[in-house]
């Protein structure tokens, strides 16, 4: 199959369906490959979703998995086999820079990070690093490295953060799935504010290696995908432990999941956010996404009820490990003087809240999951808003001090933190569109171990919603919007075309 008109069809769908369709012989690794390098040109001037391209790299890689297609060799076909997928750049990839974010000339690595090299055996191509904010520490995906990367649904807008540049180039089809990294909600936010689904998976589920973990433990990788299949396809790719790795979870079974009924559930709905030294309020039109989300649910057979979680003073162990990985990237950085004095003031506070602090931040975790975890011996998932507001205008946070731009993001995302500091999985899924129609996402938040039971909640939801459907700015597959869902806007006009 390499009519033009199918081809963007099927470059435009998802990670499942490319897969099908390359077991199949409908398409070629190459085709696909080709259509993806060709958007992400396409899309540089609008979306600038990538911050390095492996155009050469990748086709090759592409050639060499149509090889593999065709000679049907013997065993168990590799999950991924000649699909073009994105990884964030924090992210080591052999023969590429890992900048994280950060101006300079950073030398290229010389060997896959664990999660990388398990996506290449599954089979996937590595078509480029997407863009990260500055050591990922804010939820816009802006930089003088790089510039500013927007949202396909209105690039009046961020697509959020950290792992923007990765959410940008799959709700705009230019990659099929991404992996992107969440240390405090960058998976989650992101997904939210671009319409797709992101998991934050267990704490060393995917391995970090070759750090043993990531920022003290608060950061991990996870999967952004427009299905729920597709995000548990890419996330069972990429899971398993490397023998240096810190955290080294039981497995479970993440890919079985998205077909599997979750029962009839108890779901605790949480409108009220940990508390935060910053002034916090709720979006009407965010808590209206969230709360017809739950009417979904309790549609479909759960049991809703309003509860909190008892999070205390949960944000006190958060900044010392926040701080002190910071602190640790910067001193990482071919020239220092590039970097943001933000990020300068952020390294400082490593240093200040390091040593002894810093123990005693991590010795309150389980503790702290032993508080926050009680709400678990009465309800099987909290669902809360993903974000407290859509998705902030570029430059929302351009020029802000330090401590300004600390109060901005944590008003405008507090509800994602908390479950880092205790290691367990969240999902965002799609919520609905605000009246202007920007995307807004709902929050599925579970204890240890419970990727499983998200995802079958998700894809039970899923189903019921089809917000697959609906696409940004006219593109992709089902661009009329034609099915979608009640409840469910529009692009704005502002939307970009591709």
């Amino acid at each position: 199959m390499e009519d033009t008109t199918d081809l963007i069809h099927l470059t435009g769908s998802g990670l499942t369906a490319q897969v099908r369709a390359l077991a199949a012989g409908d398409v070629t690794s190459r085709a696909l490959v080709e259509r993806s390098l060709a958007r992400i040109a396409e899309t540089r001037p609008t979306l600038n979703a990538f911050r390095r391209v492996r155009a050469e790299a990748a086709l090759a890689e592409a050639d060499a998995a149509d090889r593999r297609l065709v000679s049907g060799e013997a065993g168990p076909r590799l999950p991924l086999l000649g699909v073009p997928v994105a990884v964030k750049d924090d992210t080591d990839v052999a023969g590429e820079p890992t900048a994280f974010g950060c101006a300079g000339d950073f030398p290229p690595k010389s060997a896959d990070s664990e999660a990388v090299r398990r996506l290449r055996a599954a089979g996937a191509v590595i078509v480029g690093k997407t863009n990260t904010p500055e050591l990922g520490q804010w939820p816009v995906t802006e930089g003088p490295a790089f510039g500013a990367t927007r949202n396909p649904w209105s690039t009046e807008h961020t697509p959020g953060g950290s792992s923007g540049g990765a959410a940008a180039a799959v709700a705009a089809g230019l990659v099929p799935a991404a992996l992107g990294s969440d240390g405090a909600g960058s998976l989650r936010i992101p997904a939210a504010w671009t319409h797709l689904v992101g998991i934050k998976p267990q704490r060393g589920r995917i391995s970090t290696w070759p750090e043993p973990e990531s920022f003290r433990g608060i950061t991990c990788h996870g999967p952004l995908a427009r299905t729920v299949a597709d995000a548990a396809l890419l996330l069972h790719a990429a899971s398993g432990s490397h023998a240096g790795d810190l955290h080294r979870p039981r497995p479970v079974d993440v890919l079985s999941a998205a077909d599997r009924d979750p029962g009839r559930l108890r779901i605790a709905l949480s409108l009220r956010p940990a508390f935060a030294a910053a002034r916090q309020r709720l979006d009407p039109e965010a808590r209206a996404a969230t709360v017809r989300i739950a009417e979904r649910l309790a549609a479909l057979g759960h049991e809703v009820v309003e509860e909190e979680p008892r999070y205390g003073l949960i944000g006190l162990t958060f900044v010392p490990r926040s701080m002190s990985g910071v602190r640790e990237w910067a001193g990482r950085v071919p020239d220092p003087a590039l970097l943001d004095a933000r990020t300068k003031v952020n390294a400082r506070g490593g240093l200040l809240l390091g040593g002894g602090i810093l123990r005693v931040a991590r010795a309150a975790e389980e503790p702290l999951r032993r508080r926050v975890g009680e709400i678990f011996d009465r309800f099987d998932v909290v669902l809360t808003p993903t974000t407290a507001v859509p998705p902030l205008r570029i430059g929302d946070l351009t020029g802000l001090s330090s401590s300004r731009t600390d109060a901005a993001m944590i008003s405008a995302c507090p509800y994602s933190w908390p479950w880092n500091v205790l290691g367990w999985p969240g999902m965002s899924v799609p919520a609905g569109f605000t009246t202007t129609g920007l995307p807004l996402g709902a929050q599925f938040l579970g204890p240890a171990g419970s990727e499983p039971r998200l995802i079958s909640l998700a894809a039970q939801l899923e189903a019921a919603e089809r917000w697959f459907e609906r696409w940004p700015g006219g593109v992709g597959p089902s661009a009329s919007g034609e099915g979608t869902p009640d409840g469910l806007g529009g692009a704005t006009g502002e939307a970009v075309g591709l």
